[in-house]
């Protein structure tokens, strides 16, 4: 009974770890790449590198695959797409998505 208590814990673990690493992928992708380098972040491809590893690493971590050489990984790649939402993103938010290009002939 406890051992599929500790199943189940691992699992919603591993699905809460992958949603958050595509989080900030679609973040990534989402912010113009101007904002990076204005902030003095890595650049945008390099970010969108780091995260898309993370989020194929969070891929290979989810049931039915649980693949445990790649956990000790998979917590580094949950490190750096959580590096990316609380350092990165906060100074993305004044650029984008969508901040300074104009979207019709009114500028909305």
């Amino acid at each position: 009974m406890i051992a599929n208590l500790q199943y189940y814990v691992f699992v919603i673990l591993a699905i809460v770890v992958f949603v958050v690493q595509v989080w900030a992928l679609v973040d990534a992708l989402r912010r113009p790449a101007r904002g990076f380098t204005a902030e003095g972040k890595l650049s945008k491809p390099i970010w969108l590198l780091i995260l898309g590893v993370a989020a194929a690493l969070g891929f290979l971590g989810l049931p039915p695959m649980m693949l445990t050489s790649t956990s000790f990984l998979n917590l580094i790649a949950c490190v750096a797409a959580i590096v990316y939402l609380v350092d990165v993103r906060p100074k993305l938010q004044a650029y984008g998505p969508g901040k300074g290009r104009r979207q019709g002939p009114s500028g909305w």
